[in-house]
C-alpha cells in the first residue's frame, strides 16, 4: 500500500508540475502560445480559460479524490493532452505530451489503488 502512495504521489506530483508549467506559459508567453494554438486550428481566445480549468483539474485532482469532479478532471487532462495534435503539425513537443499522458494514467491508476 505504501508503494502505491508513493507512486501516486511522484507521477501526480510531476504532472502538476507540467500543468503548472504549462498553465504558466498560457498566461506569462501568449504571444507563442498564439501562434502554437493557431497552428492547431484552435481559437486563440480560449488560451486563458484553457489555463484556467487547467489549474482547476489539479485542484480537483489533489483534493477531490475519489469524486466525480476528480473524474472529470481526468478526462479533461486526457482528451487535451494533445499528442496527435502536436505530431501532425511537427513541431517537436510530442515526448512532452507523451511523458504527461504516462504520468496522467499512472495517476489515475494509482489513485485508484489507494
Amino acid at each position: 500500500m505504501k508503494k502505491d502512495k508513493i507512486i501516486f504521489y511522484v507521477a501526480t506530483g510531476l504532472l502538476t508540475i507540467l500543468m503548472f508549467f504549462s498553465s504558466g506559459m498560457y498566461f506569462f508567453n501568449y504571444e507563442e502560445v498564439a501562434k502554437m494554438f493557431g497552428a492547431f486550428g484552435y481559437p486563440t481566445y480560449i488560451i486563458y480559460p484553457y489555463a484556467v480549468v487547467k489549474l482547476l483539474g489539479l485542484v480537483a485532482l489533489w483534493f477531490l479524490r475519489g469524486k466525480f469532479l476528480n473524474e472529470w478532471a481526468y478526462a479533461g487532462y486526457f482528451f487535451t493532452l494533445a499528442f496527435f495534435a502536436h505530431f501532425m503539425i511537427g513541431d517537436g513537443e510530442q515526448m512532452g505530451a507523451i511523458i504527461a499522458m504516462i504520468l496522467l494514467i499512472v495517476s489515475y491508476i494509482y489513485s485508484k489503488k489507494i
